[in-house]
């Protein structure tokens, strides 16, 4: 198959990629905390995902796509019903929600939208590395991660170390990678030499085709894998299909499909990450939200404020954190999506530090180039 960039994106529903392995020796003192971002392509409807309770004018605008049968959070917010693990760990405290929120992009291109959620900066296309790479550098966490899929995520990219891989169905022999890697001498291949070197630690397992793209068994990987104390600190999924432009449906339809794609994949890794769940953050990743308002196809269009999904041990406690700025008109980004009142950046800044163990004013410098980004930890995690 020629796998092109867009044939791939098109044929690969669900990715996964690690980083931030641990040296093989004791980290007995340390505590090891995990970070697992969920990336959501195409826009997620945090209006669907986490809908406001009682609110006229939604239920007028979006006559077919009103939702029955909610899951109450509390008395100004519910939930989907496909995202039903999340009301499980909702009553354990161990589930929140950050709603209007978005990265600083009020545009509606995928391409745009997409690039600006990765690298976490204000212009498309200006930066070359992602805000997770940036992070990971910033605390030392040095690479040795391995990509179960390709392409390595630009939201990845800025550690040096970090593997981009694609199991191949043809094996290549130790003795062909030791000959390349001898070929190299000198302080100018230390970096190819340093790829090499990671190729060849490559367990047979992973060197064999495997069925990279089911999600279950994804979510299944990542959990065995950051469990393990010398294993990696950080996951990342990619999911696509939010683009729901028609027929997106409401309690069941296109964009309930996907919900349930992102609960599934939560909750194989609450079952199996067993007590190491509780040194875990998960959180979601969306490039803007929808349109308020319903379009012709019963669908709708690019908008922009939306909802974080959040998930883990590490959470402070169960809430909906928001400045909401309600569904009127006058209230309305453009007079037609639901407005940000949150920089979506300010909560990944804050998760990483408590999972980094670093000073958030630290990585908003180094990060964030010293953005304007409120301190969150306090507010949504365990310090």
């Amino acid at each position: 198959m020629n796998c092109t960039r867009r044939n791939f994106l098109i044929g690969a529903s669900s990715t996964l990629f690690f980083s931030g392995f641990y040296p093989k020796i004791s980290f007995a003192n340390i505590e090891k905390k995990n970070l697992i971002i969920i990336s959501l392509r195409g826009g997620m409807d945090g209006l669907t995902a986490v809908p406001v309770i009682g609110d006229k004018r939604l239920k007028k605008l979006r006559k077919q796509l009103i939702l029955e049968n909610t899951l109450k959070l509390n008395s100004d917010f519910a939930l989907h019903p496909k995202l039903e693990i999340f009301h499980k760990l909702w009553e354990e405290d161990k589930a929140a929600f950050v709603h209007a929120t978005n990265i600083p992009y009020t545009g509606r291109s995928h391409f745009d939208g997409q690039n600006l959620m990765e690298t976490g900066a204000h212009t498309p296309y200006q930066e070359k590395t992602g805000w997770l790479g940036r992070g990971l550098l910033a605390s030392e966490i040095i690479g040795k991660g391995l990509a179960i899929s390709l392409p390595m995520p630009l939201l990845l990219r800025g550690v040096p170390q970090n593997n981009n891989f694609f199991p191949s169905p043809d094996y290549v022999q130790t003795k062909l990678i030791d000959a390349i890697h001898n070929e190299f001498s000198g302080d100018h291949n230390e970096l190819i030499k340093s790829t090499l070197s990671t190729i060849k630690k490559r367990p047979l397992s992973m060197q064999i085709a495997t069925n990279s793209q089911d999600r279950n068994n994804l979510a299944r990987e990542a959990a065995k894998q950051l469990k393990d104390p010398n294993g990696p600190r950080v996951a990342v999924f990619e999911l696509d299909g939010f683009d729901t432009h028609t027929a997106q449906g409401g309690n069941n339809g296109a964009h309930a499909d996907e919900l349930e794609e992102v609960n599934n994949i939560v909750k194989i890794l609450y079952k199996n990450l067993g007590s190491s769940f509780d040194n875990t953050l998960i959180l979601t990743l969306t490039e803007f939200g929808r349109t308020i308002k319903q379009n012709g196809g019963f669908g709708t269009e690019h908008g922009y404020g939306s909802a974080i999904l959040m998930a883990g041990g590490l959470l402070k406690k169960s809430q909906v954190y928001t400045d909401w700025p309600g569904l009127k008109k006058k209230n309305l980004f453009e007079g037609r999506d639901l407005n940000s009142t949150i920089d979506a950046r300010a909560v990944y800044n804050s998760a990483m530090s408590i999972c980094f163990n670093k000073d958030p004013e630290f990585l908003k410098r180094e990060v964030f180039w010293g953005d304007d980004l409120p301190d969150l930890t306090q507010d949504l995690f365990k310090i």
